[in-house]
């Protein structure tokens, strides 16, 4: 059993990481608030894998840990196209300064420790997050989505990469292109080193990609939804029972999760699920139910009732039922519809160089009132 001594020794060791990882990521990505942590979260998750090992401080010198680190530092501050004018937008000013630390210049090319081993490979993900909340009425009232294009090169050499996004691409709704089938987003900013001489007429992005990771391109839509929600949930709930009922509309989601508060107080739990590879826990300590699916085929329909015996159940405590929220993941999914519609290297490479292209979408926050 740990002494009150103990215990209170590892509130200090805690707080003394914390703040060296404050320090730390000011040092790699200039600021230290939100939305430049969520930008950096793989570089931040990289510096403390370095920092520390096994719950012991094994460094915190940025100069040693520039020499494992390969996530390249994103700035917080956006900019939007629609907002520009094309003359400023490829002028020095407008672009976003990289807050690096200056000797980060003199890091290796790759990592001994790189898992991809020095393969020939390139891999650019175009991952999204939506945000979305569910009437009780199954109207959609609130939809968001928030977009990055990420590359993560293992190429010996490559002067220069050209990535051809959707022709009818637009951004904001003056630039509308087309009839119907245009992708649209509100906002959309770029990694410093992006060429945009071919992006307004073209739709494609020139980087010179360095080794590692980098995010080149951020999105954004506001209040809109082009297709419907990935899921649609039919809940119910009665004195004596509750039931859930969703589907899904899209290819198959992994990794689904539905987490459905209850009455405090909530004592046990029984359950009839409609797969074998379901689960569902009631964890007293978050007051609610965790209803887990692995696997979520596209277009099915997935069940589950669940009875919670509540002593001195009111009406009072029915309230306490909801709102529902979910988690999931879309592989080869994009819910604004952005594709890689090519990806040229340059010069070509010798011998045999893959390039994978690969979609996700996860779930930001995805709430159903009841």
């Amino acid at each position: 059993m740990a002494t009150p001594g103990s215990h209170h020794h590892h509130c200090k060791v805690g707080c003394l990481v914390c703040m060296m990882s404050c320090s730390l990521t000011k040092d790699y990505c200039g600021s230290l608030c939100e939305k430049s942590v969520r930008m950096n979260f793989a570089l931040i998750y990289e510096l403390l894998d370095e920092m520390v090992d096994y719950g012991y401080i094994q460094t915190t010198s940025t100069d040693i840990l520039k020499n494992f680190i390969q996530t390249e530092a994103v700035t917080s501050k956006p900019f939007s196209l629609f907002d520009l004018s094309n003359v400023g937008l490829f002028g020095a000013e407008t672009q976003q300064s990289k807050v690096a630390p200056s000797t980060a210049a003199t890091r290796p090319i790759m990592s001994h420790r790189s898992e991809q081993g020095g393969k020939n490979e390139i891999f650019v993900d175009v991952v999204e997050r939506l945000s979305v909340v569910i009437g009780s009425n199954g109207v959609l009232m609130k939809a968001d989505v928030e977009g990055e294009i990420r590359v993560k090169c293992y190429l010996p050499t490559c002067s220069e990469m050209r990535i051809g996004l959707n022709e009818e691409f637009s951004i904001g709704r003056s630039q509308l292109r087309g009839y119907g089938t245009a992708v649209r987003v509100d906002e959309c900013s770029f990694h410093q080193a992006v060429k945009l001489d071919e992006f307004d007429t073209y739709r494609i992005l020139k980087v010179c990609p360095s080794q590692g990771e980098q995010t080149l391109m951020q999105y954004q839509l506001s209040d809109e939804l082009p297709c419907a929600p990935p899921f649609r949930l039919f809940p119910t709930v009665e004195k004596d029972y509750g039931s859930r009922y969703t589907d899904c509309d899209l290819p198959t989601a992994l990794n689904v999760s539905v987490t459905v508060p209850v009455p405090k107080g909530s004592l046990s739990l029984s359950q009839e699920l409609s797969s074998p590879d379901q689960t569902a826990e009631l964890q007293l300590k978050n007051k609610a139910i965790l209803w887990s699916i692995p696997r979520f085929p596209g277009g099915a329909q997935l069940s589950a009732l669940f009875k919670v015996e509540v002593p001195s159940l009111s009406s009072a405590s029915l309230l306490e039922v909801g709102p529902v929220s979910m988690s999931f993941e879309l592989p080869k999914q994009t819910c604004t519809g952005l594709q890689i519609r090519f990806l040229r290297l340059s010069p070509t490479q010798p011998g045999m160089s893959q390039r994978w292209v690969r979609y996700v979408t996860h779930s930001d926050s995805y709430t159903i009132r009841i």
